[in-house]
């Protein structure tokens, strides 16, 4: 297999970790402030926007598979957060958050795809 085609594992484990551990820095202080209620709100967006960037920050470093590595990232948050909560039932908000992390992984990674494509690649033959 060609060495940019292979999945960068280490890059999308440490980017998972960081997307969840980025929603918990996000809804903890949101628990802590307001209580239960708006975390059935914040939590999905934080998930949405946490795992867009961090399959971002995957995609600077490697040459292919974007998308496929941003939804990695976001498979890696929720697995997280399900170990965490050892598999309890969770609200449906929470079911759609983790929806919404791998929706967000693969939309970052494929904004980071396109980022490292060259802008035009038609070449002129000139004679």
């Amino acid at each position: 297999m060609n060495t940019s085609a292979r999945i960068h594992w280490v890059r999308v484990l440490i980017g998972g970790f960081l997307a969840e551990l980025s929603v918990f820095a996000v809804v903890v202080p949101v628990f802590l402030l307001y209580g239960q209620h708006p975390l059935l709100y914040a939590a999905p967006a934080a998930s949405l926007v946490t795992c867009f960037l961090f399959a971002l920050w995957v995609g600077r470093r490697i040459d292919s598979r974007f998308v496929l590595h941003g939804i990695l990232v976001g498979v890696v948050a929720t697995l997280l957060y399900v170990g965490l909560t050892l598999g309890r039932p969770e609200p449906l908000a929470y079911l759609a958050a983790h929806v919404l992390k791998i929706l967000g992984g693969a939309a970052g990674g494929l904004v980071a795809g396109r980022q490292r494509k060259p802008t035009s690649t038609a070449t002129a033959d000139v004679r």
